[in-house]
C-alpha cells in the first residue's frame, strides 16, 4: 500500500484537544519504556530535546520518569503548546520542562545541543522525511543518544482499517479520522532504513516494536 500524505499541523483546536484529552497511557508508558531499554546507558542526568512535543504528554512521562533531566519541546502547532503548556503545569514540572513553538526545519531550540533527541509521532507528519533526520544531525551532540518512535504503516488499507476499529473505537470522530489518516501516512521498516542510509545515520537501528509502532535508536555521529 502506498503511503497517503497528511496535513503536517494539527493547529484545528478540536483536533488538539481530542488528543490532548485521549487516553494515550498504554503507547506512551511504552515510549518511555523502550527508549530506556533501547538506550540502558543514558546518563542520569542531562537535558533533552522533544521533537514535535504536542500536547506534552510523552514530554512529562519522560520527565517523570527521568526526574534528573531537563526537557525541551518544539512543536509548530500553536493549539497543541496551549494544551501542552497546560499539561506542563498541571504536572508542576515548569521548571524542568520548556515548551517553544517551532517549525521544522527552520527553527530554533532554547540550546545548540543536546544530551538525548527523541520525538514521538512526528515523523508520518513530514512531507519531507528528511526534516527530522536532520533535525536530528543539527540539535543532537557528537555521540548523543536518539530514540524515535512512530506509527508503522500497515501492508494494506484492510490491514489499517482493522487496527483503527481496535485501538481507535470509541474516541471521538476526529480522533479515530485522524488515526487512520496517520496510519496511512506512516512509514514501513524498509523506508525509514533507505531515509537514514540518505542522511548518512547509518549507526541508528530501526525495528517494529508493535502491530502499528516502529522504533528507531542509537547514537548521532
Amino acid at each position: 500500500m502506498q503511503r497517503t500524505v497528511e496535513p503536517e499541523l494539527m493547529d484545528d483546536d478540536a483536533q488538539a484537544r481530542a488528543y490532548a484529552e485521549a487516553d494515550f497511557a498504554e503507547p506512551h508508558n511504552r515510549f518511555v519504556t523502550l527508549l530506556a531499554e533501547c538506550l540502558p546507558d543514558l546518563p542520569s542526568a542531562g537535558v533533552a530535546l522533544d521533537l514535535g512535543c504536542g500536547p506534552a504528554d510523552v514530554t512529562v512521562r519522560f520527565a517523570r520518569a527521568f526526574p534528573n533531566w531537563q526537557v525541551d519541546g518544539l512543536d509548530a502547532s500553536l493549539a497543541m503548546l496551549r494544551y501542552g503548556h497546560a499539561a506542563v503545569a498541571r504536572a508542576a514540572l515548569a521548571e524542568r520542562i520548556s515548551l517553544t513553538h517551532a517549525y521544522l526545519p527552520d527553527a530554533t531550540a532554547p540550546r545548540e545541543r543536546y544530551d538525548l533527541v527523541f520525538s514521538n509521532s512526528l515523523l508520518h507528519h513530514l512531507r519531507d522525511p528528511q526534516t527530522l533526520w536532520q533535525c536530528v544531525q543539527r540539535w543532537a551532540r557528537h555521540g548523543g543518544p536518539v530514540f524515535v518512535m512512530d506509527l508503522m504503516r500497515p501492508a494494506t488499507r484492510e490491514a489499517a482499517d482493522r487496527l483503527a476499529a481496535l485501538y481507535a473505537a470509541g474516541e471521538p470522530d476526529v480522533l479515530q479520522r485522524d488515526f487512520l489518516n496517520s496510519l496511512l501516512a506512516a512509514y514501513q521498516v524498509d523506508e525509514v532504513q533507505e531515509q537514514l542510509a540518505a542522511a548518512h545515520l547509518t549507526q541508528l537501528h530501526v525495528k517494529a516494536a508493535s502491530d502499528r509502532h516502529l522504533v528507531v535508536w542509537g547514537r548521532c555521529p
